[in-house]
Protein backbone atom coordinates (compact mmCIF):
# COMPACT_ATOMS: atom_id res chain seq x y z
CA UNK A 1 0.00 0.00 0.00
CA UNK A 2 2.13 2.93 -0.99
CA UNK A 3 1.72 6.65 -1.05
CA UNK A 4 1.27 6.98 2.86
CA UNK A 5 4.28 7.73 5.19
CA UNK A 6 2.07 6.52 8.60
CA UNK A 7 -0.80 5.65 9.34
CA UNK A 8 -2.38 7.07 12.75
CA UNK A 9 -5.51 5.39 14.37
CA UNK A 10 -7.07 7.12 16.94
CA UNK A 11 -7.85 4.58 20.60
CA UNK A 12 -10.91 5.11 22.13
CA UNK A 13 -13.72 4.38 19.61
CA UNK A 14 -11.49 3.13 16.75
CA UNK A 15 -9.23 -0.20 18.34
CA UNK A 16 -10.76 -0.26 21.35
CA UNK A 17 -14.80 0.04 22.22
CA UNK A 18 -14.16 2.37 25.39
CA UNK A 19 -16.33 5.55 24.49
CA UNK A 20 -19.64 4.31 25.75
CA UNK A 21 -18.27 2.82 28.68
CA UNK A 22 -16.72 6.53 29.14
CA UNK A 23 -20.07 8.24 28.34
CA UNK A 24 -21.96 6.07 30.60
CA UNK A 25 -20.14 7.39 33.19
CA UNK A 26 -19.61 10.71 32.75
CA UNK A 27 -23.26 10.86 32.03
CA UNK A 28 -23.94 9.59 35.57
CA UNK A 29 -21.89 12.26 37.03
CA UNK A 30 -23.32 15.39 35.34
CA UNK A 31 -26.75 13.95 35.98
CA UNK A 32 -26.26 13.55 39.82
CA UNK A 33 -24.42 16.92 39.27
CA UNK A 34 -27.43 18.70 37.85
CA UNK A 35 -27.05 18.66 34.56
CA UNK A 36 -29.19 15.75 33.02
CA UNK A 37 -27.61 14.27 29.87
CA UNK A 38 -27.94 10.43 29.04
CA UNK A 39 -24.94 8.34 27.97
CA UNK A 40 -26.40 8.29 24.11
CA UNK A 41 -26.31 12.35 23.70
CA UNK A 42 -23.07 12.87 25.74
CA UNK A 43 -21.54 10.20 23.10
CA UNK A 44 -22.53 12.13 20.67
CA UNK A 45 -21.64 15.93 21.26
CA UNK A 46 -18.34 14.96 23.19
CA UNK A 47 -16.82 12.29 21.32
CA UNK A 48 -13.24 12.90 21.20
CA UNK A 49 -12.96 15.33 23.92
CA UNK A 50 -11.53 14.59 27.70
CA UNK A 51 -13.53 14.56 30.48
CA UNK A 52 -11.87 17.81 31.61
CA UNK A 53 -12.78 19.92 28.34
CA UNK A 54 -16.04 18.41 28.74
CA UNK A 55 -16.66 19.58 32.43
CA UNK A 56 -15.78 22.97 30.77
CA UNK A 57 -18.23 23.43 27.86
CA UNK A 58 -21.11 22.06 30.48
CA UNK A 59 -20.27 24.73 32.61
CA UNK A 60 -20.44 27.54 30.55
CA UNK A 61 -23.03 26.17 29.16
CA UNK A 62 -25.32 24.88 32.28
CA UNK A 63 -23.26 27.85 34.62
CA UNK A 64 -23.70 24.51 37.00
CA UNK A 65 -20.66 24.67 39.03
CA UNK A 66 -19.30 21.54 38.41
CA UNK A 67 -16.69 20.44 41.63
CA UNK A 68 -12.91 19.61 40.60
CA UNK A 69 -13.57 16.11 42.33
CA UNK A 70 -15.49 15.01 39.71
CA UNK A 71 -12.06 14.74 37.51
CA UNK A 72 -10.52 12.09 39.67
CA UNK A 73 -14.15 10.63 40.64
CA UNK A 74 -14.85 10.00 36.49
CA UNK A 75 -11.44 8.83 36.14
CA UNK A 76 -11.41 6.29 39.03
CA UNK A 77 -14.65 5.03 37.91
CA UNK A 78 -13.89 4.49 33.98
CA UNK A 79 -10.59 2.79 34.76
CA UNK A 80 -12.47 -0.14 36.90
CA UNK A 81 -15.25 -0.22 34.15
CA UNK A 82 -12.80 -0.41 31.11
CA UNK A 83 -10.45 -3.18 32.91
CA UNK A 84 -13.53 -5.26 33.75
CA UNK A 85 -15.51 -4.83 30.43
CA UNK A 86 -13.73 -3.32 27.89
CA UNK A 87 -13.69 -5.14 24.49
CA UNK A 88 -11.80 -4.09 21.07
CA UNK A 89 -13.45 -3.52 18.00
CA UNK A 90 -14.51 -6.28 16.23
CA UNK A 91 -11.87 -7.05 13.38
CA UNK A 92 -9.60 -3.99 14.76
CA UNK A 93 -5.81 -6.43 15.27
CA UNK A 94 -6.37 -8.32 11.88
CA UNK A 95 -6.81 -4.88 9.89
CA UNK A 96 -4.17 -3.03 11.81
CA UNK A 97 -1.80 -6.00 11.50
CA UNK A 98 -2.31 -6.06 7.60
CA UNK A 99 -1.65 -2.62 7.37
CA UNK A 100 2.10 -2.18 6.42
CA UNK A 101 4.84 0.41 7.04
CA UNK A 102 4.63 2.54 9.76
CA UNK A 103 1.70 3.29 11.84
CA UNK A 104 1.07 4.78 15.62
CA UNK A 105 -1.94 5.70 17.78
CA UNK A 106 -2.64 9.21 18.91
CA UNK A 107 -5.24 9.81 21.66
CA UNK A 108 -6.41 12.02 24.44
CA UNK A 109 -6.13 9.20 26.84
CA UNK A 110 -3.47 9.21 29.44
CA UNK A 111 -0.67 6.85 28.72
CA UNK A 112 -1.63 4.50 31.41
CA UNK A 113 -4.90 3.95 30.67
CA UNK A 114 -4.19 3.22 27.06
CA UNK A 115 -1.57 0.83 28.07
CA UNK A 116 -4.33 -0.87 30.10
CA UNK A 117 -6.36 -0.82 27.18
CA UNK A 118 -4.42 -2.26 24.40
CA UNK A 119 -2.99 -4.92 26.53
CA UNK A 120 -6.58 -6.04 27.69
CA UNK A 121 -7.86 -6.19 24.15
CA UNK A 122 -4.19 -7.75 22.53
CA UNK A 123 -3.41 -4.57 20.68
CA UNK A 124 -0.07 -3.83 22.32
CA UNK A 125 1.76 -5.94 20.02
CA UNK A 126 0.69 -4.54 16.90
CA UNK A 127 2.04 -0.65 17.80
CA UNK A 128 4.94 -0.92 20.25
CA UNK A 129 5.97 2.19 21.91
CA UNK A 130 4.19 4.06 19.37
CA UNK A 131 1.85 5.31 21.04
CA UNK A 132 1.22 9.01 21.81
CA UNK A 133 -0.82 10.77 24.09
CA UNK A 134 -1.86 14.44 23.74
CA UNK A 135 -2.54 14.23 27.77
CA UNK A 136 0.88 13.20 28.69
CA UNK A 137 3.37 15.05 25.71
CA UNK A 138 4.68 18.28 27.58
CA UNK A 139 3.56 21.28 25.51
CA UNK A 140 1.11 19.25 23.21
CA UNK A 141 -2.98 20.36 23.40
CA UNK A 142 -5.34 17.98 23.03
CA UNK A 143 -7.71 17.20 20.53
CA UNK A 144 -9.40 19.37 18.39
CA UNK A 145 -6.00 21.16 18.34
CA UNK A 146 -3.88 19.13 16.00
CA UNK A 147 -0.61 18.75 17.86
CA UNK A 148 -0.36 15.45 18.53
CA UNK A 149 -0.96 14.65 15.20
CA UNK A 150 1.91 16.82 14.06
CA UNK A 151 4.00 15.77 17.13
CA UNK A 152 3.57 11.64 16.47
CA UNK A 153 4.12 12.79 12.56
CA UNK A 154 7.69 14.19 13.64
CA UNK A 155 8.52 11.45 16.02
CA UNK A 156 7.54 8.70 13.42
CA UNK A 157 9.69 11.05 10.35
CA UNK A 158 6.37 11.30 8.36
CA UNK A 159 5.27 14.32 6.26
CA UNK A 160 1.89 15.61 7.32
CA UNK A 161 0.50 15.59 4.02
CA UNK A 162 1.56 11.80 3.56
CA UNK A 163 -0.17 10.82 6.67
CA UNK A 164 -3.51 9.17 6.63
CA UNK A 165 -5.48 9.36 10.36
CA UNK A 166 -8.72 6.81 11.60
CA UNK A 167 -10.77 8.63 13.58
CA UNK A 168 -14.34 8.56 14.96
CA UNK A 169 -15.45 11.78 16.36
CA UNK A 170 -15.66 15.26 14.68
CA UNK A 171 -13.48 16.62 16.87
CA UNK A 172 -10.51 13.64 15.97
CA UNK A 173 -10.65 14.80 12.70
CA UNK A 174 -11.02 18.56 12.70
CA UNK A 175 -7.22 18.01 14.89
CA UNK A 176 -5.86 15.56 11.70
CA UNK A 177 -7.63 17.89 9.37
CA UNK A 178 -5.55 20.88 10.69
CA UNK A 179 -2.50 19.16 11.06
CA UNK A 180 -3.08 19.02 7.19
CA UNK A 181 -3.62 14.71 7.04
CA UNK A 182 -6.21 12.78 5.35
CA UNK A 183 -8.75 11.03 7.24
CA UNK A 184 -10.88 8.29 7.22
CA UNK A 185 -13.63 8.57 9.34
CA UNK A 186 -15.07 5.51 11.22
CA UNK A 187 -18.69 4.39 12.39
CA UNK A 188 -18.45 1.11 14.07
CA UNK A 189 -18.07 1.49 17.85
CA UNK A 190 -21.34 1.21 20.07
CA UNK A 191 -21.73 4.73 21.20
CA UNK A 192 -22.11 5.54 16.65
CA UNK A 193 -25.26 7.51 16.29
CA UNK A 194 -27.65 8.13 13.71
CA UNK A 195 -26.07 10.53 11.68
CA UNK A 196 -22.36 9.79 12.40
CA UNK A 197 -21.39 9.17 9.18
CA UNK A 198 -22.55 12.37 8.01
CA UNK A 199 -20.86 14.31 10.49
CA UNK A 200 -17.57 12.91 9.97
CA UNK A 201 -18.02 13.84 6.17
CA UNK A 202 -19.46 17.71 6.84
CA UNK A 203 -15.62 17.65 9.53
CA UNK A 204 -13.31 16.33 6.61
CA UNK A 205 -13.28 12.93 6.54
CA UNK A 206 -13.20 11.61 2.36
CA UNK A 207 -14.90 8.69 3.32
CA UNK A 208 -16.46 6.77 6.21
CA UNK A 209 -16.21 3.27 7.18
CA UNK A 210 -18.36 0.47 9.43
CA UNK A 211 -16.69 -2.30 9.55
CA UNK A 212 -12.45 -2.22 10.67
CA UNK A 213 -12.44 -5.59 8.11
CA UNK A 214 -12.78 -2.39 5.38
CA UNK A 215 -10.11 -0.19 6.09
CA UNK A 216 -7.04 -2.21 4.73
CA UNK A 217 -8.92 -2.05 1.24
CA UNK A 218 -9.98 1.55 1.95
CA UNK A 219 -6.26 2.80 2.50
CA UNK A 220 -5.23 0.49 -0.42
CA UNK A 221 -7.94 2.78 -2.58
CA UNK A 222 -6.60 5.97 -1.30
CA UNK A 223 -3.20 5.35 -1.50
CA UNK A 224 -3.86 4.42 -5.51
CA UNK A 225 -6.15 7.62 -6.13
CA UNK A 226 -3.21 9.90 -4.29
CA UNK A 227 -0.75 8.63 -7.11
CA UNK A 228 -3.31 9.03 -10.06
CA UNK A 229 -4.52 12.92 -8.61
Amino acid sequence: MPGFDLIIFDCDGVLVDSEIIAAQVESKLLTQAGYEISAEVLAERFAGLTWKDILLEVEQESEIPLQASLLDKSEKMIDQRLARDLLPIEGAARAAALIPGKKCICSNSRTARLKVMLERTGLAPIFGKNVFSAQDTPDVRTKPAPDIFLHAAKEMQAKPANTLVIEDSVHGIEGARAAGMRVVGFTGATHSYPGHAEKLTEAGAETVIHRMSDLPATIEALSAWSELS
